[in-house]
């Protein structure tokens, strides 16, 4: 990989996969070549893409071999149809028969296609299930958030599946977009337009603060790259397998989030609650700083 310093946001999928892996390294599945398309989306007169917006295969990290999906911001938003879920779960199964050292998805999507419905919906819940059962057998999986998009509706339960997220401060993270929100609750809820409050709420910042991802790093692809070995490294080490005992302890961790955080109206108010100074000045924070800050207490909900 080039030691230029690049921003993860700005690639396309498979720009993201030629500079995090190992130079030269990611052999696709499935390729554009294939001429996999949705079977839906023509019927509608709707464009698609060669790939249907997801790129999957295997590469070397730091000389390992793992399976890895990146998904396109750029077709859909990321969006998840039938062909486009059967892609992961695929890449998933094989992961398993192959015995890969690790798999890691790079994540962007609004969420299930609406063009796909309910076709979009099980391809969710079978990532979901396949995920899980190459965590059974021992491989770990480690999603990316870093796209523009965000990640998520399914894709962002799929992500908090894995055994760690990691995040940029411009990565966003959450089970209902903000859009969904405000049309569900009305904009006195949740204001859509309040780009600050969107990120707040979303953003990689609180997400880390909250415990819902394990690492949060600067918009660079290395720092992508290196956290993304680092956290293959710990989660090989520390066991991969989402156990009972596990859950039960996460269940706990929720139900203490919500005792401690329900009644907060902002994400200031919970970092203030979490013992943060200076609420209002995490935003603005440099990543360094912000890593410094996040090191002197315990992030609320923390796996």
């Amino acid at each position: 990989m080039s030691s230029a310093v690049s921003s993860y946001m700005e690639l396309t999928a498979r720009e993201r996969l030629a500079r995090l892996f190992d130079a030269g390294s990611f052999e696709e599945f499935l390729p554009p070549s294939a001429r996999v398309v949705s079977p839906h989306l023509g019927q509608l007169d709707a464009p698609v893409a060669f790939d249907d917006g997801v790129a999957v295969g295997r590469a070397q990290l730091a000389g390992q071999p793992v399976f890895c999906a990146a998904q396109e911001g750029g077709f859909m938003g990321g969006a998840v149809g039938e062909v486009h879920g059967a892609k992961l779960t695929g890449l998933l199964r094989r992961a398993v028969r192959e015995k890969a050292a690790a798999v890691v998805l790079l994540l962007e999507s609004g969420g299930v296609r609406l063009h796909e419905a309910n076709a979009g919906l099980i391809a969710v819940s079978e990532v979901m299930r396949a995920l899980l059962d190459a965590r059974a057998a021992g491989i770990p999986v480690i999603a990316l958030v870093g796209g523009s998009n965000g990640c998520f509706g399914g894709m962002g339960i799929v992500a908090r599946c894995a055994n760690a997220v990691v995040m940029s401060e411009e990565g966003r993270l959450a089970m209902s977009g903000p859009e969904v929100i405000e049309t569900a609750s009305g904009v006195e809820e949740f204001d859509s337009r309040d780009r600050a409050l969107v990120w707040r709420t979303t953003g990689g910042k609180h997400r880390y603060l909250m415990g819902d991802c394990q690492a949060i790093v600067p918009d660079e692809v290395q720092a992508f790259r290196d956290a993304a070995i680092a956290a293959i490294a710990h989660s090989s080490a520390g066991g991969v397998e989402l156990s009972l005992a596990a859950l039960e302890a996460e269940q706990d961790l929720l139900s203490d989030r919500i005792a401690r955080f329900g009644g907060c109206a902002d994400p200031l108010d919970a970092w203030r609650e979490l013992g943060i100074p200076d609420p209002a000045a995490v935003p603005m924070m440099e990543a360094d700083a912000f890593a410094a800050l996040a090191a002197s207490f315990t992030p609320g909900g923390a796996r």
